[in-house]
């Protein structure tokens, strides 16, 4: 069963998550698949990668670099033809980004703008879709602290 995770993004923007929670992927071993909204997007979200910290190092490449299948975090645009070319158990859907066949992943992370109602509601959409599917479904919210919460699961 695969493991849908919804990241309501209201304190932090995606690109102070999305690092961290590839950090957190890559210190496990696991290879990310990263989907975003389009090929400029997937441009900048990879030189952020190169940058957003000056101790990290996130090894990672996009279409424009080729190999994908060597890349251990590869990002795609949502509206290129993918599958999963590096062969991840783990996807990273952002800017409304949808994959064709959720279910082959092991887990699912959906980062949603929170100050966008289209995203919120396209957000929910997906949560039932996916929740009628029979996947676990969690919502998480970043609390006062800045700290993750998660308060809903399905």
């Amino acid at each position: 069963m695969t493991e849908v995770r919804f990241y309501h993004l209201q304190r932090a923007r995606l690109e102070e998550v999305l690092p961290v929670i590839l950090e957190r992927c890559h210190q496990r071993g696991e290879r990310v698949l990263v989907l975003a909204g389009s090929t400029e997007r997937v441009e900048a979200l990879a030189a952020l990668l190169w940058t957003y910290r000056p101790d990290s190092f996130l090894p990672h490449g996009t279409a424009r670099d080729g190999e994908a299948a060597r890349q251990p975090i590869f990002l795609a645009a949502a509206d290129a033809e993918i599958e999963n070319p590096n062969g991840a158990p783990v996807l990273i859907l952002s800017d409304g980004a949808r994959h064709p066949r959720t279910g082959d992943f092991k887990l699912v992370c959906e980062l949603f703008d929170g100050h966008d109602e289209a995203a919120v509601a396209a957000a929910r959409t997906q949560w039932k879709t996916c929740r009628d599917a029979g996947h676990a479904v969690v919502y998480y919210q970043q609390g006062d602290n800045g700290k993750w919460q998660e308060t809903a699961r399905a």
